[in-house]
């Protein structure tokens, strides 16, 4: 966190950056700036440090359509700061409106999907090597809080990772692969303002005299997130903890490390159980659930799940962990149209078979 005198805000981010190995020398790096103030700042920290980092920018907006003429001003606000800054723009439009509509997702988690579809498509291109967006601290901590809200577990307490791997076989819209801590990948999008609040992104735009765009949007308190943001975490910290969102941006510090560590563990654990994989299914021997803790058993059984995309609930792992403990064979249904069942010593994963549409006509 950035500590004033102490610590100038630059040499803060550029820690944060060097102890995540965020950005490397000869990184291009293509700044997402929507015009909001984290945005803007983010872009004027890295033209601060781009010596220091040796690294070459661009800025990228992605304009999602959805405030009029509000969003066209916003694009052409980071056009014209990246023309002065004589920095390369690139820029995208989406109607999110009419995709929410279509793959009936909320506007946020569309919005979501679209931006960041348009950034892996820089990333895979080969445009830049790099994306970095400006989530901050605050972020983190409304990020955490939902997830709590929502029924996350250890892996939802991880919230923002700093680094998310894209290559062109992963990153499909609304999926993320996390990069453990000392892996190189060979593009990525980073956060390097994920150790900064907010308000300090602020004073430093007012001590430089840059200004930057307000987004209606993030008063609209029909989304969680605001609700979160200007009222549930402003009481928290009146009345319960004035360093609320710093507790829970360290319990993600926290959470990230333990999840890093029992990924790779449950990963050994299945490679020495003789996990096979089909295009139709997954079998897990039995025996490597035998004599295990409680809590390595449900890991055991969501990874042995989410090699074919699953995203499993509490409830359906506990299922899982009762077809195993009854010691006989039976079945259970998983979420997308999959079934986990239980016999001769394998925990078998696959689609649940499809009726034919001439059996179905005799029904």
């Amino acid at each position: 966190m950035y500590h004033g005198a102490v610590e100038t805000l630059a040499q803060c981010v550029t820690r944060y950056i060097r102890r995540h190995k965020l950005l490397n020398p000869g990184d291009r790096v293509g700044v997402a700036v929507s015009g909001g103030a984290d945005s803007v700042a983010l872009l004027r920290l890295l033209l601060e440090l781009r010596t220091e980092l040796g690294v070459v920018l661009s800025v990228v907006h992605f304009n999602h359509k959805l405030r009029g003429s509000e969003a066209d001003a916003d694009e052409q606000f980071v056009a014209d700061l990246a023309s002065r800054n004589k920095l390369e723009f690139r820029s995208e439009t989406g109607d999110v409106a009419t995709y929410s509509a279509e793959k009936r997702l909320s506007i946020e988690t569309a919005a979501r999907e679209m931006r960041y579809g348009f950034f892996r498509r820089l990333l895979i291109e080969g445009r830049m090597n790099r994306v970095a967006t400006a989530h901050t601290l605050d972020d983190q901590a409304e990020t955490v809080l939902l997830k709590v809200a929502r029924g996350a577990g250890t892996r939802g307490l991880a919230g923002i990772y700093p680094q998310l791997s894209v290559s062109s076989s992963q990153f499909s819209a609304g999926r993320q692969a996390s990069v453990a801590g000392r892996q190189q990948v060979c593009a990525s999008i980073v956060r390097p303002l994920l150790g900064v609040r907010r308000k300090e992104l602020e004073a430093y735009l007012i001590a430089e005299g840059q200004s930057w765009r307000e987004d209606s949007s993030n008063r609209d308190l029909r989304h969680a997130r605001n609700r979160v943001r200007h009222g549930i975490l402003p009481r928290l910290e009146r009345n319960l903890n004035p360093a609320v969102r710093e507790i829970l941006a360290e319990t993600a510090e926290i959470a990230r490390a333990e999840e890093e560590y029992w990924n790779a563990e449950v990963g050994r654990i299945l490679e020495a159980a003789g996990r096979r994989l089909r295009d139709t299914g997954a079998t897990v021997g039995l025996r490597s659930f035998a004599g295990l803790p409680l809590a390595l058993q449900r890991r055991l059984a969501r990874a042995a799940a989410e090699n074919f995309g699953l995203r499993l609930e509490f409830r359906h792992v506990e299922e899982i962990l009762e077809l195993i403990s009854n010691g006989c064979p039976g079945k259970a249904a998983l979420p997308d149209g999959w079934m986990v069942s239980t016999d001769k010593g394998e925990l078998k994963f696959e689609p649940v078979p499809q009726i034919s549409e001439s059996i179905r006509g005799y029904q």
